[in-house]
């Protein structure tokens, strides 16, 4: 199950040109193309090939280009107040800014903090996302400012499932142990803790209807 989570996931970030399958749960994957393989569909992009079971699929649906709408010059009038937005938009929000599925960062959101933004770890992480201090300051993002939590977290996931070609289990496990654990062990290091986390989040993604 875990290879087929990654492989759904590094098809959703997004691609250049091509079509999108619609799976039955309503989420868009991007492809070049696409083929049949027995009970399964192939779904072709650049960076390689995505195998899922053909019964996922409810359609599929050619990427159009939208030129752009130059809006009209509008005489400027002070903008009403905008409204607080709750943990759970912004966490949708941050995810389609990285590319990423949204029950995924909240997974992530719920098993770290609950989705709480006052949120504080006795090691000193913050917020909604559980930023350290430090991995916030390099991520140039304000811990306690929620917005920027969830945003910084959300491209942190994003760039540990990079660095790690996708594999979701080894990015987990380094946002709860650090990538120096995870590269010290090849995988997930040996720390209950980490394999309880990495274990939680997964089985909270499918629960929540990921595939």
């Amino acid at each position: 199950m875990c290879r087929i989570i990654l492989s759904l996931i590094l098809s959703a970030i997004p691609a250049l040109a091509g079509e999108y399958a619609v799976l039955a749960t309503g989420f868009r994957l991007h492809a070049d193309r696409h083929d049949f393989a027995g009970e399964n569909v192939l779904l072709y992009a650049h960076d390689g090939v995505t195998e899922l079971p053909a019964a996922w699929v409810a359609s599929f649906e050619p990427e159009e280009f939208t030129a752009p709408v130059v809006p009209p010059v509008i005489p400027s009038n002070p903008e009403p107040a905008q409204p607080v937005k709750d943990s759970r938009t912004l966490l949708r929000e941050a995810a389609i800014r990285a590319g990423l599925p949204p029950m995924l960062v909240e997974s992530v959101a719920r098993v770290e903090s609950n989705l709480r933004p006052d949120a504080v770890s006795p090691k000193g992480a913050i917020g909604v996302m559980q930023l350290m201090p430090a991995t916030a300051k390099a991520l140039a993002a304000d811990p306690s400012d929620t917005s920027q939590n969830i945003d910084a977290g959300a491209r942190l996931l994003r760039e540990l499932l990079l660095k790690y070609d996708g594999d979701v289990v080894k990015a987990l496990a380094a946002y709860n142990a650090g990538e120096s654990a995870v590269d010290r062990y090849r995988g997930t290091p040996p720390y209950r803790e980490t394999r309880d986390y990495v274990d939680r989040v997964i089985r909270d993604y499918v629960k929540a209807g990921g595939q």
